[in-house]
Order: C-alpha cells, then sequence, then structure tokens
C-alpha cells in the first residue's frame, strides 16, 4: 500500500501478487478500490493485481476545486505510471468502466485486455440519476444506506451489504455529486467500435443500477467482446460473487 503524491491529491494504491500478468482496477460511482479487494486475493497467485481509490473514494484526498472526468482518466494513468506498469489488462466496476473504456480508448498500447463489470457508460441525465443526487444533497447516509440495498439484493449478503455502506459512506456528498455529474456530457458509446482490445463484460441479472442492456450493447459494438451473466447476481458481483468474477477472468484470459 503505498500513497502517489501529486500537486493535487495523495491517491491510495494497493497491489497485490506478482504474477507475470498485471491486473489493473478501477472501482464505481462512490466505490473504492476496496471492491475489488475478494477478487484479487483469488487472482493475486498467478497475476499481479493493482486497485486504487479514486478521487471522492476511500483513503484518497483531492484538493482539486472540483472532480472531473479528465481527472479521473488522468489519474488512471499516473497512477500506472507510478506503479512502473507499461501494459495490463484494465478492469472498472459500474461508473468505472468510463474511466476505463475512455482510458482504452485515448492509449490503446497500455492494455491487453479490458474487464468491464456491471459497467455504465452513458453520461446522460436520467430521473433516477437526478433522484441520486437531490437524496445526496439532502440526506447523505440514509441515501448510501438504501443505494447500498439497491446494488446487494441477494438474500444471503447481510455482511457484504454492511461491508457496502463503510464503503460508501468514505466518501462524501459534493464528492459524490461531483463524481456523478462529471459524466455529464461525455461521449463514450459512439466510439466503442474502435476499441480493439478484448473485452470481457461481466454482469448479474439482478442489477437495478445499471441495466443488463447497458452490456449487451457493449459487447454487441465492441469487436472482441464476450458477454458473461450471473444468475441472481446484482451490481456488484466484486463483492457477492468474487470466485465467479476471479474464474471468469482467468479462463477469459488464459
Amino acid at each position: 500500500m503505498t500513497f502517489l503524491k501529486t500537486a493535487d491529491a495523495d491517491i491510495l494504491i494497493q497491489s497485490f501478487g506478482a504474477g507475470s500478468r498485471t491486473l489493473v482496477a478501477h472501482g464505481g460511482w462512490v466505490g473504492s478500490g476496496e471492491l475489488w479487494m475478494q477478487p484479487f486475493e483469488l487472482l493475486s497467485p498467478s497475476w499481479r493485481t493493482i486497485t486504487y481509490d479514486h478521487r471522492g473514494t476511500g483513503a484518497t484526498i483531492s484538493r482539486a476545486p472540483s472532480i472531473t472526468f479528465e481527472l479521473l482518466v488522468d489519474d488512471l494513468f499516473r497512477v500506472l505510471d507510478h506503479c512502473g506498469v507499461e501494459t495490463c489488462v484494465l478492469a472498472g466496476e459500474s461508473a468505472g468502466a468510463a474511466v476505463v473504456l475512455e482510458a482504452a480508448l485515448r492509449h490503446p498500447d497500455r492494455f491487453t485486455g479490458l474487464v468491464i463489470v456491471s459497467g455504465r457508460y452513458v453520461g446522460s441525465r436520467t430521473p433516477q440519476r437526478d433522484r441520486l443526487l437531490e437524496g445526496c444533497r439532502a440526506n447523505f447516509a440514509a441515501t448510501m444506506d438504501a443505494f447500498v440495498d439497491a446494488c446487494v439484493p441477494e438474500e444471503d449478503c447481510v455482511a457484504e451489504r454492511a461491508w457496502g455502506r463503510q464503503i460508501v459512506k468514505r466518501s462524501n456528498p459534493q464528492a459524490a455529486v461531483e463524481l456523478m455529474e462529471c459524466m455529464e456530457g461525455i461521449d463514450i458509446e459512439s466510439r466503442l467500435s474502435r476499441i480493439s482490445q478484448r473485452c470481457l463484460v461481466l454482469h448479474g441479472t439482478r442489477d437495478v443500477i445499471t441495466p443488463l442492456a447497458s452490456s449487451e450493447t457493449l459487447a454487441s459494438v465492441v469487436p472482441n467482446a464476450k458477454l458473461v451473466i450471473a444468475d441472481g447476481a446484482g451490481h456488484v458481483p466484486t463483492v457477492t460473487r468474487p470466485r465467479w468474477i476471479a474464474e471468469q477472468i482467468d479462463e477469459f484470459f488464459q
């Protein structure tokens, strides 16, 4: 574990394993790199795994006037350079998919493959998104509780929901709003066909945060993509189905 200290941020980076292959993973909206801890435990014997708390999440401190999409993408490359990663498989969960896909479009030579879990990559406003931001401004704690309940509908995941609440509440109302609003106006969908890397797309059938149709579109447009669906899984299978996530990654990138 280390902090990457820049002029406007202290970014917490965590690295595990020493395999010949490298997997770098980005968290979701207000979900830190901690979302990837369980799959990393399973993958670390054969992979070098790296994740980090992006701005507005976890232990990372941002001193920028506001969190922007450009900063999130730039930070990803700062982390790669800091860790000495020339090429890797790059993974993104939920809203982190937008950062991952943008990075792959900008510098395809840095990435040998992609993993997109419950990916959200469209910046358009929706009534659901507006209600979520209103809730963050009015009562952040209660909104995060409800958000985690929606993310984790699996009946046998009481502990995972409690853990998820701790993860998202390390963010704060202002950061949560900025992380959502900075997605407005991004245009990734029209460029998906340009993605050249092999792309593993993972999604749960009970995901009510990001529609399954989002991953179906991604897998149909990206030339070298494969969609795998987890029956009964909610929005964060990295937390609720870590073994399934690890197995799919290992199998796809044999």
